[in-house]
């Protein structure tokens, strides 16, 4: 009797641990612009594909009006990748980071951890990159899988 209560209160906890890990908001801690791409600092992302590409179509609008992303090229072109903010800015030391130029500061670099980059361009559409793979809307309104050969 008292494994199975001991059992139960700890999966009450992972479920709760779960469910609060799933369900915090998106944070955006800064948005960095460079011509048509745009880099997003997030914290709390989605951690599945479909998470991640429903957080975009969500939330896309509200990018355009707070933060004024996409800002697509002449041709119709834009790149916006979503980095995780993780540590914070660090300064650009001896690891591969990426650095925000519009920053005037030494301490203006990320750990390159993407969690979805979104692009558009006039052959594809929107397409999606996601945790290895790439993926696009079909025409029933799903998220497919590009399979490319």
């Amino acid at each position: 009797m008292r494994v199975k209560l001991v059992l139960l209160v700890m999966a009450g906890v992972v479920i709760g641990y779960a469910s609060w890990l799933l369900l915090r908001p998106v944070k955006i801690v800064a948005v960095h612009e460079d011509r048509h791409f745009s880099s997003v600092l997030v914290n709390n992302f989605p951690f599945t594909t479909r998470g991640k590409i429903e957080w975009w179509l969500q939330n896309k609008d509200m990018l355009k009006e707070r933060y004024g992303i996409p800002k697509p090229a002449s041709y119709g072109n834009f790149s916006i990748t979503f980095w995780l903010f993780g540590d914070g800015y660090k300064e650009e030391g001896k690891y591969d980071r990426r650095c925000f130029n519009d920053m005037k500061t030494k301490v203006n670099c990320i750990e390159k951890d993407i969690v979805l980059n979104v692009r558009n361009s006039k052959n594809m559409g929107v397409v999606f990159f996601a945790n290895g793979g790439i993926y696009r809307i079909d025409k029933n309104g799903k998220i497919a899988k590009v399979n490319i050969d």
